[in-house]
Formats: C-alpha cells, structure tokens, sequence
C-alpha cells in the first residue's frame, strides 16, 4: 500500500510540475514552459567555488578576486541562457514503427526538426527508464534529423512506446536542460515462433479441382516435398531462396489433373492440454513456415477464418491475428 501511494504522488508530481500527461499525437513543440534546468553536479561545484571567492575577496579585500568572481558568474549565466535555447523550441514528431516478434527489440523512429536559425549541438535522446542508451545528435538550423530507439519486447500485442527524454549540457556543462515527451505511438509484437516446431500439418480440405499429381503440363503451385516425389517435379526457383540445411523446407511443383488438399493452418485442431501461448507460438511458426516456403494456407482462429492464399499480405494477416488474439477477452472483428 505505501509503496502504491508513493508510486501514485509521484506520478502527480511529475504531471504536475513536468506536464506528464496523456500520449501527445502529432507534432509537438517543446515551449519554454515545457523546458527545465537545474545545474549538473559539475555546476554545484562550480556554485561551491563562486561563494568560496566571493567570501575570500569580501574578508581579505580583493578587488581582482571579486572581479574575477564576477566574470565567472556572468559566464554561468550566459551558459544557463545558451543551454535552455538548445533545447527550447524544438519540433518533435514520431514515426511509424515496424512490427516486431516477441522477444526482439522495437525500433521506434523519431524526428527532432529546428525550425530556427540557429544551430543545435550534443542533444541527448533516449527512454526514460533506466538502463536505456541515449543517443547524442546536431541538429543544423533550419534541417531536421531521425534516431531510432530501441526498447525491448516481451508481450505479443500492442505495445506503446515509453517515454522519451531529451536533455543536453551544452555549452559548458554547468547546468542540464531537460525535458520529457510521450509520442502517440505504438507497435505491434506478433507472438514469438515456436523453436523446432513440428512440421507442417499435412491433413487439410481435400480437392477435386484437379491440383494434384497426375497432370505434368499445366502448373498450379507448390507444396511441400513427400517421400517419393520426383526429383523433374521439385520447385528449384522457390528451393534456390531457402537453405534447407537451416530449417528450409523443400517443395514441389503441382499440376493439374489430379487430387490434393489445402494446408489448413487451425487453431481449433492444436491439443486442448496447451498452453494459449504456445498454441500461438506454434501457429506463428507454422504461419512463417509456408510463407517462406511458398506453400498455400488456410487460416483459422476463433471467428476469423482466412481462404487459402499465398504472399506477404496473408502472412501479415495472419500474424496479426495471432497478436491481438483473446488481448482484452474479445476476438478480432
């Protein structure tokens, strides 16, 4: 209970003072009020050393030392105005992000634009949790430039992107200008393949349409290869992509004139005794599996019932299914 009140005064806090609110879509200016500074711990010290001489020169009667003390003075001045310009007034908008599989890292790209005429220097992007890798970038007057940050994934669905912030010590060091941003943004993280999953289920919706074996003239897509296919009928344009000694599956071509059956790819058919998760994993593979060795599929999971089709618009169709299966409890429409 402590730890949760804590957790929550201080999520007031920071909406509070640094105006932590809700995402923010669209292009987003990061205005004076929206700018912080507070002197890094090499301007404590250099804090420590101005009262240092100022009590030295006032005791001993220096004027060169409160010369010197001013000038000093002035200079951190000068550094807290040039630091609060290099931040201030900058354009921030987000890009959008490439879904990912479970486990690998999404790379969420950014956009810092200047619209003034002046230079920017040593801005350091990054998440705002810890254990992110900031990224330093200039940014020319009047240009723009991209980073992309990298923030792990361990959920399939739909992550948002963290918080992001940006802070800089330019010019001197004494003092670090900040602020915080939480872009409108998302990516979608499909459910990780299952590792050696079993192949391919070979039992599927049998046909009469003639896309079978018997026929050596007129071609009607691949399959996967069977104990005892011809060696004239293998697919070498489709085998010539894949690397069957790393997992890659042989195919054959198919002809019409006989009988044959779709690969029906069913989440209803996987045993009742696993795991949700794995069920997914299984099906992603099994997904991954004919998409890249040019096999037609069906797909079926819940009310979503795909025909059997072939190329990358069906495999995303399927993976994304197979992501925002049962998230909030509800099927996909």
């Amino acid at each position: 209970m402590l730890t949760s009140l804590l957790t929550s005064l201080r999520e007031r806090f920071r909406r509070l003072v640094f105006l932590e609110h809700k995402p923010e879509s669209g292009e987003v200016l990061l205005r004076q009020r929206r700018v912080f500074t507070l002197p890094s711990k090499a301007g404590w010290m250099f804090v420590l050393l101005m009262m240092v001489l100022f009590v030295a020169s006032t005791n001993y009667n220096l004027s060169l030392g409160f010369a010197l003390t001013f000038v000093l003075t002035a200079c951190g001045m000068i550094n807290a105005y040039f630091a609060f310009l290099n931040l201030a007034y900058l354009h921030l908008s987000a890009g959008s992000a490439q879904p990912v599989f479970a486990g690998e890292d999404a790379q969420f790209v950014l956009h810092l634009i200047n619209r003034r005429k002046r230079d920017r220097y040593a801005i350091w992007i990054g998440f705002s949790y810890q254990g992110g890798t900031d990224h330093a970038v200039d940014i020319a007057s009047q240009n723009r430039t991209t980073v992309t940050l990298s923030s792990p994934t361990t959920n399939r669905g739909y992550m948002p992107i963290p918080r992001v912030r940006l802070q800089t010590w330019f010019p001197l060091g004494l003092l670090r200008a900040w602020s915080t941003w939480l872009p409108d943004a998302q990516v979608l993280v499909y459910p990780r393949p299952e590792l050696n999953a079993p192949p391919l289920p070979q039992q599927g919706v049998d046909k009469n349409d003639g896309q079978g074996h018997a026929g050596d003239e007129d071609f009607s897509g691949v399959r996967a290869y069977q104990t005892g296919d011809a060696m004239k009928h293998l697919a070498w344009k489709q085998i010539a992509r894949l690397d069957p000694e790393s997992g890659g599956q042989l195919v054959t071509k198919q002809f019409s004139g006989g009988s044959a059956s779709d690969v029906i790819l069913d989440f209803a058919s996987l045993p009742s005794f696993m795991e949700l998760e794995l069920k997914l994993a299984r099906m992603t593979s099994w997904v991954l599996e004919a998409d890249a060795s040019a096999i037609p599929y069906g797909f079926r999971l819940g009310d979503i019932d795909y025909p059997v089709a072939t190329g990358q618009a069906h495999r995303l169709d399927c993976l994304r299914a197979l992501a925002l299966h049962d998230i909030t409890g509800k099927q996909l429409p």
